[in-house]
């Protein structure tokens, strides 16, 4: 199983950034797919979920509003767009196979700071 997230980088508060999440060795069109993130000092925090036909979509309430996700299983990806970004939102982004983050992939870093 791999998963590889990226589009991270240095944004400004209230900018948007769209992070993808390339995943192979399993059937990724069957699972339930997660972003979860994790901030610096802090433990590891679920902020979005997707069923496998993306028709259902859970948001922590961190987030709601502000980050959309998406999957597209043809291409064996999965998407995370974030607008109005916060500084809180700062942290080391993972998609992962669980909620808890105990199958994540390697992250991607996304910085909010002015």
């Amino acid at each position: 199983v791999q998963l590889q997230a990226s589009g991270g980088g240095l944004v400004q508060p209230g900018e948007s950034l769209t992070l993808s999440c390339a995943a192979s060795g399993f059937s990724f069109n069957i699972y339930y797919m997660y972003w979860v993130r994790q901030a610096p000092g802090k433990d590891i925090e679920w902020i979005s979920s997707i069923n496998p036909g993306s028709y259902i979509t859970e948001y922590a309430d961190s987030v709601k509003g502000r980050f959309t996700i998406s999957r597209d299983n043809a291409k064996n990806t999965l998407y995370l767009h974030m607008s109005s970004l916060k500084s809180d939102d700062t942290a080391v982004y993972y998609c992962s196979k669980d909620s808890k983050g105990a199958n994540r992939g390697q992250g991607t870093l996304v910085t909010v700071s002015s």
